[in-house]
């Protein structure tokens, strides 16, 4: 059982917030899951982008309490689940922690392993096509986790 979710991409600002708290709203709320995110060059204590802020609350999804964090071996030991966002993440990750391998795979995995773009520093259209595809994403998700 997927217990503690981990959701990584770079900066921890735009991509894996939009996961995390996506798919926190997607679960229902008697659900004992722990859904976090980190970043492998983590923009640590940072808020969410603004853009990123913008088409959660849009969806009825407040995440302005997100802060960055960095990935750490201990985080990812620590999860059942490790969600990515592009094959570069994971193999960042297995290096940091080798153990990982077999519980850690790309968000995009049920959409014949498919990257999300990083929109960092681009206009909204490219926030909304990563939006998307972690909407897709995360609901495809949702039947391996027990909703």
């Amino acid at each position: 059982m997927f217990n503690n979710i981990l959701i990584v991409c770079v900066g921890n600002i735009c991509r894996s917030p939009m996961a995390e708290y996506l798919l926190r709203a997607q679960l229902p709320e008697h659900s004992k899951k722990h859904i976090s995110s980190a970043g492998i060059g983590a923009l640590v204590g940072k808020p969410a982008d603004e853009t990123a802020l913008e088409l959660l609350k849009e969806h009825g999804i407040d995440a302005t309490s997100h802060l960055a964090r960095q990935v750490t071996q201990e985080m990812l030991a620590d999860a059942d689940l490790v969600l990515a966002m592009e094959e570069g993440h994971l193999k960042r990750m297995h290096d940091i922690a080798p153990q990982i391998r077999g519980r850690a795979f790309l968000l995009g995995k049920w959409q014949n392993n498919q990257s999300v773009p990083d929109p960092y520093r681009q206009q909204r259209p490219a926030f909304e096509h990563a939006f998307h595809l972690i909407q897709q994403a995360t609901e495809s998700w949702l039947k391996y986790l027990g909703k």
